[in-house]
């Protein structure tokens, strides 16, 4: 059977995807969630790309082929990266909320509000809690905040992701690409140029779904992972 590694996203944990991983056992599915360097387990570790590398080399081969390898958000970027210089076999990719390209004034705006929340009293610490609150439902968002809250990444995370060429690594991904957007998520300008980059590339778009698209319709979420598992198990 295909083995799934699960990628978080920005200042979460591998927790956050307690719910996916409860789907996953109850259907056989080996797996593992990962944390990156500067977030839940690796906290004190700085965050680099080099680092998440040597993460997701780790994680994948802790596990028996073929691989299936899901992130969200930051996570799919890491694993952009990742899948255009890893030696390791991997046979999917899920890349969730990856919808533009790291860059430019967007970036630099994300930048400057990251910076204006490290800056707050308690360095956002409130406002993400309360937004996790008001966006998921309390066993979900009590999964995204048990691992802890990586007040200090958000500003190195975003000036390393910022150095991906998104659409040049993903034409030098082998494997298949499926792309997983909520509808209502707010970072899909590039998705259609995004898509058309990956040499097999397929969109997904989640109906009533936002950016968190992993964690507020988890069944669909999940159903495309069992999708994308039987497709790579089917093709051996």
């Amino acid at each position: 059977m295909a083995s799934v590694v699960l990628v978080h996203g920005i200042r979460t944990s591998a927790t956050m995807w307690r719910g996916q991983s409860r789907l996953l056992a109850e259907a056989g599915v080996p797996h593992v969630a990962v944390d990156l360097p500067g977030h839940g387990t690796r906290e004190g570790e700085p965050f680099t790309l080099a680092a998440c590398r040597d993460v997701l080399d780790a994680a994948v081969s802790s596990l028996e082929p073929p691989h299936v390898v899901v992130g969200l958000s930051l996570g799919s970027y890491v694993i952009i990266d990742w899948a255009s210089t890893t030696a390791e076999p991997v046979s999917a990719l899920v890349l969730a909320s990856a919808g533009t390209q790291p860059r430019g004034i967007g970036l630099a705006g994300y930048l400057a509000v990251a910076g204006a929340i490290g800056r707050l009293p308690d360095r956002g610490l409130g406002l993400h809690t309360w937004l996790a609150g008001r966006v998921l439902d309390g066993d979900t968002s009590a999964d995204l905040l048990a691992g802890g809250v990586a007040l200090d990444a958000m500003v190195p995370t975003l000036q390393a992701v910022g150095g991906i060429d998104v659409l040049a690594a993903l034409d030098r991904v082998d494997c298949p690409v499926w792309f997983v957007n909520g509808s209502r998520d707010h970072f899909r300008a590039e998705e259609r140029r995004i898509l058309h980059a990956a040499r097999a590339g397929t969109l997904v778009v989640v109906p009533a779904a936002g950016h968190l698209v992993a964690l507020d319709q988890p069944a669909a979420f999940h159903d495309v992972i069992t999708e994308v598992v039987t497709q790579v198990e089917a093709t051996g």
